[in-house]
């Protein structure tokens, strides 16, 4: 096994690229469309962490997608899903969905629930599946009781241990969620690769110290760690135990 250096990279929310047009308000993690920087392509196996605002009456129109495992997760309002394979459903908080576009899909994701008046605040993120070409699916699952027992809830895996979670075909990734009450605490897993993003809220990260609302922190070899919540919060975090090759 090959030796990993023990790194932790803060994000700030204001570090982020923005796409901001009438309809949207997107902030990305990582490269996305235009917005492209060599250096901020992934971190472990997670491509894609955009944080979007969507106004009433507004979304993304059918577009298509290929290889790849999308896992929405809502923080307000609500978020209509369509796609070619004949899934629909209505997405909102404490609601985990996922999309595998495998060899090719299309769908649309648009804030226009009957009588909706409020924007809708999501976050969407991509990772590769294990293998190309599979079939397209889709899948969704209400786990707000398990949120409100506190700790981490696993929301989507591929790993064989999380059997309450949505599958996505990674076998080596995980998102869990969690909502903490201001001075609670979660010990983040063991693995190599950990990215945590803090969707709303302030948290302190054990090493680094305060993460605000829409910070994150890219952790390579540093598992175990633990987080304390400033105020009430809600943080995001992947398990990873592989990476991309460069």
């Amino acid at each position: 096994m090959v030796d990993m250096k023990s790194s932790v990279d803060v994000r700030p929310s204001a570090s982020r690229v923005r796409t901001k047009i009438d309809w949207l308000d997107s902030k990305h993690s990582f490269s996305f469309g235009p917005h492209y920087d060599p250096a901020n392509t992934h971190h472990g196996l997670l491509l894609v962490n955009n944080d979007d605002i969507v106004r009433p009456g507004a979304g993304f129109e059918t577009h298509p997608h290929r290889d790849m495992e999308i896992v929405t997760w809502v923080l307000q309002g609500s978020l209509v899903h369509q796609d070619s394979s004949g899934h629909s459903g209505v997405i909102y908080p404490g609601l985990a969905q996922r999309m595998s576009a495998g060899r090719g899909i299309l769908h649309s994701e648009k804030n226009d629930t009957v009588g909706v008046t409020e924007p809708v605040h999501f976050v969407q993120m991509w990772v590769l599946p294990d293998e190309a070409g599979i079939d397209p699916g889709y899948q969704q699952l209400e786990i707000e009781d398990e949120l409100l027992r506190g700790g981490l809830v696993p929301v989507a895996s591929g790993m064989a241990e999380h059997d309450s979670a949505i599958r996505i075909r990674n076998r080596y990734a995980a998102l869990h969620v969690a909502r903490l009450a201001a001075g609670s605490s979660v010990q983040l897993p063991d693995a190599p690769y950990l990215h945590v993003f803090v969707a709303r809220g302030a948290v302190t990260l054990e090493g680094p110290g305060p993460l605000a609302e829409g910070d994150a922190a890219r952790l390579t070899a540093v598992g175990g760690a633990r987080v304390t919540a400033d105020a009430d919060a809600e943080m995001l975090v992947w398990e990873m135990h592989a990476t991309i090759a460069s």
